[in-house]
């Protein structure tokens, strides 16, 4: 087991060697820490896992920070997450409304999609790292996308399939089959013509392009 750790992050490294994990010290530009594992198929992931005090977390808010750090770690790794260290009531350390923070929080977990995990200390953060190394090294195994074994209608099959889609949840799924009548009109379809939907911009449309038509490696 091997973490990749910012130079900065002294005491947390101090933490993962009380318990004799390797530790690859380095100057990271994307994250505070990297860890590295490999799938099934031999393909490499990346988590990278962002590392704030709730002091931290609060001052990042207020120069935007945070969301361009977070951006960059989605664009560099293929698991992004944001740990939250510290014990103190978020909403008290400093004169902030409550929305604010409240905003922000649902802005990274559903806007970004970034997990965040929130530790008690550098100690309970350095244990959760080891946690999610240890996970990551587990031998993996194929399991099915479908989320039961029932049997469903066509309508609501063809519904799954266009909500599995990146950005697409259950009503633009609906709103793509109701303008192009069936999955292969929306496989087939254009990204402009994908914009022309409501909800979806030229970002959406290209990873949904990109995901129609990139080729499987197998």
């Amino acid at each position: 087991m091997e973490i990749i750790a910012d130079y900065r992050e002294k005491r947390i490294i101090l933490e993962l060697s009380k318990k004799h994990i390797k530790v690859n010290i380095k100057s990271l530009i994307s994250a505070d820490f990297i860890i590295q594992s490999k799938m099934l198929e031999g393909r490499e992931v990346l988590v990278g896992i962002e590392r704030k005090t709730i002091s931290d977390f609060l001052n990042s808010i207020i120069d935007k920070r945070i969301i361009t750090q977070l951006i960059s770690l989605k664009e560099n790794f293929n698991i992004p997450i944001l740990i939250i260290e510290g014990e103190e009531n978020i909403y008290q350390v400093r004169n902030f409304h409550p929305n604010s923070i409240r905003g922000m929080l649902s802005a990274i977990a559903i806007d970004l999609q970034v997990p965040i995990i929130y530790t008690k200390s550098e100690k309970d953060t350095a244990a959760y790292l080891e946690t999610i190394a240890k996970r990551l090294e587990n031998k993996k195994r194929d399991v099915s996308l479908l989320k039961s074994k029932k049997p469903i209608s066509t309508k609501e099959l063809q519904e799954y399939i266009v909500e599995s889609l990146p950005g697409v949840g259950p009503t633009l799924a609906k709103s793509l089959l109701k303008k192009f009548k069936s999955i292969k009109n929306i496989a087939c379809t254009n990204e402009k013509e994908l914009q022309e939907v409501e909800k979806i911009g030229k970002n959406k449309a290209r990873k949904i392009k990109e995901v129609m038509e990139k080729e499987y490696e197998s």
